[in-house]
């Protein structure tokens, strides 16, 4: 199976992805106006790179060349801005000399305005050219933000200030001098949390539901406590790297109100940040949040902070007198660089105000639909469809006596396919009813499913016009119906292993690549044994019949003797079939 080496692929590529920067392509085009990153963190005070040119003066129309240059740095990004006015939009154009580290910007509706990096690969110098505009104002001044790290950055490196010929010498306007910024203090908690007011005081959330973050180290804790004007909010979970919950609209990720506790150099920063897609959360800042206060015990991260009910006026602070679904998430982080939640959020199975009545929820993984589109393909293509094989392939000789006028074997062997094309057609709808269509995020698994989807009704089709007997054509439909068949079932699996690790599903591991496997083992082990005994059969009644014993007498014999065989194996891979899909569901009905 190549399945976790699929998987092993797609988490280095994340990682790999996730490594650098808010935008490590460089297209950095909405921190244009205030040249700050969106990181959360404060900025360094003295600039490690410096900014250079080829002359100090400058006409309209002249082109001169500009230096960014330090010790190695990762992402950057160069403006040109009246000198007398830094809050005014960029002045002027840039011309690229190396398109492979550098590309150009479009700021302030003005094309090429502003110079930024194309990868997070390491640099330490860029040179550009800049294009002095027809219309430029007296003095210019090149500003730079640079990043080292995620964490490590300097915002608007001054660089020197080049003047129009026969202009009076330039002077710093007192405006342009503004403190560093200070971040809101933060404490230590001296004790755990506890859940013994929850549903009377608090409002909380818990997995598993009504545990007690003070005496289970695995409790995924949120609580609520209201007062007049204000929420404090308690978080708590096992992680390594951050927890995190938001506040959504509906249970898709984008434009929701979220907040993270990020573990660095064991500290614990609590960030408020907003999500404008299926993408990275844009830190904001912590103004907004006050009392805030952290604990690292035992594995378990624990925060807390209060934030007022309403913010008006405060762009991606929802108003918490409304209803909203609440997503917990948790996962790695680096250096303050938080990745992909390492699992599907827990999200609530409904929309709830957390400063209305206190109430005790719980919440899930999966969501319902896709929990029965597991259930129903497991069903289909674990049990279903290979017993169903079995019994046409092994049990046509035996099972001949007419039920409702056609032999017995055809029809337990029909009503098990017409099974299982009806749960995998229910099944199929369900992704697309709960995405309202195509799922552009699954990878591989849609398409191997509906693949599997047009066999089945191919099987379908063909089987309801299979010739009959002794037609010349039946030897035909008999290698077509096995071959579409067989491809059916294994891209079935290969879509199972898939889906097993898709987030909407992300059944625990590594168990359940490895109960696949077996149930693809034990399938395979007991056509097998089948196979063998058939073949030992055949030769049996061959010798018999050499011994010039009547044909049918021999035959009637060795199928009497074999056929309690054949049950037994039945019976026995029936029940090992169900013990997987009783494992699955399970699972399933646990997320």
């Amino acid at each position: 199976m190549a399945v976790p080496g699929f998987t092993l692929g797609a988490f280095i590529l994340l990682l790999l992805i996730s490594s650098v920067a808010n935008y490590p392509n460089g297209k950095v085009t909405k921190s244009c106006h205030g040249m700050i990153p969106k990181h959360g963190h404060t900025p360094q005070s003295d600039p490690a790179c410096y900014i250079s040119v080829s002359q100090m003066t400058f006409r309209p129309g002249e082109q001169i060349k500009v230096t960014l240059s330090g010790p190695p740095f990762k992402g950057f990004l160069l403006e040109a801005r009246d000198a007398e006015n830094l809050s005014d939009p960029p002045i002027g154009s840039f011309t690229l000399i190396d398109s492979q580290v550098s590309q150009l910007l479009t700021c302030e509706d003005i094309q090429g305005s502003a110079v930024s990096h194309t990868s997070p690969s390491k640099k330490a110098e860029i040179k550009v050219y800049w294009n002095a505009p027809s219309r430029a104002p007296n003095h210019v001044k090149f500003l730079a933000t640079v990043v080292e790290k995620y964490k490590i950055y300097w915002v608007k490196i001054p660089g020197p200030i080049i003047s129009q010929p026969n202009v009076l010498p330039f002077t710093t306007p007192k405006a342009t001098i503004a403190p560093m910024p200070t971040l809101p203090p933060v404490s230590h908690l001296t004790k755990s949390f506890n859940a013994s007011d929850c549903g009377n005081k608090k409002f909380c959330i818990r997995s598993p539901l009504n545990c007690d973050p003070e005496k289970e180290l695995a409790c995924v804790f949120l609580s609520f406590t209201r007062d007049a004007k204000s929420v404090m909010v308690e978080m708590s979970g096992p992680s390594k790297g951050y927890l995190s919950f938001a506040f959504s609209h509906d249970r898709w990720m984008g434009d929701d109100d979220a907040y993270v506790c990020i573990l660095e150099d064991q500290t614990v920063h609590i960030q408020p940040s907003h999500l404008t897609g299926r993408s990275h959360p844009v830190m904001d800042s912590r103004d907004p949040l006050e009392d805030m206060a952290w604990r690292l015990a035992d594995g378990v991260m624990q925060c807390s902070f209060r934030r007022n009910i309403t913010f008006p006026g405060v762009k991606n602070r929802f108003d918490l007198n409304a209803s909203y679904y609440i997503f917990l998430a948790d996962g790695a982080a680096d250096h303050g660089r938080i990745h992909k939640h390492s699992q599907q959020p827990l999200i609530t199975y409904e929309k709830y105000n957390v400063t209305g009545y206190p109430e005790n929820i719980g919440g899930s993984h999966s969501l319902l639909l896709l929990k029965v589109h597991g259930a129903l393909m497991f069903v289909a293509w674990m049990t279903t469809v290979s017993v169903g094989v079995l019994i046409a392939r092994f049990f046509k000789p035996v099972w001949l006596k007419a039920l409702f006028g056609v032999a017995a074997w055809f029809q337990v062997h029909r009503m098990l396919m017409l099974t299982t094309s009806a749960l995998t057609f229910i099944a199929f709808l369900l992704p697309f009813i709960y995405r309202g269509g195509w799922n552009w995020h699954a990878g591989y698994h849609p398409y191997l499913g509906c693949i599997v989807m047009i066999l089945a009704v191919l099987q379908l089709l063909s089987a309801a016009f299979r010739p009959p007997l002794h037609d010349p054509r039946r030897q035909m439909f008999n290698w077509t119906h096995w071959s579409m068949g067989t491809a059916a079932r294994i891209i079935a699996v290969a879509a199972m292993f898939l889906g097993m690790d898709l987030p909407g599903l992300n059944l625990p591991g590594p168990w359940k690549t490895y109960a696949m496997i077996g149930f693809v083992a034990w399938h395979v082990g007991t056509e097998i044994v089948l196979e063998v005994h058939t073949y030992r059969l055949s030769r049996k009644v061959e010798i018999l019949d050499d011994d010039r014993i009547q044909i049918l007498q021999s035959f009637t014999a060795a199928e009497a003797e074999g056929y309690a065989f054949k049950k037994a194996v039945l019976a026995i891979y029936v029940c090992g079939n169900l013990t997987f899909l009783t494992m699955f569901l399970s699972a399933i009905n646990h997320l």
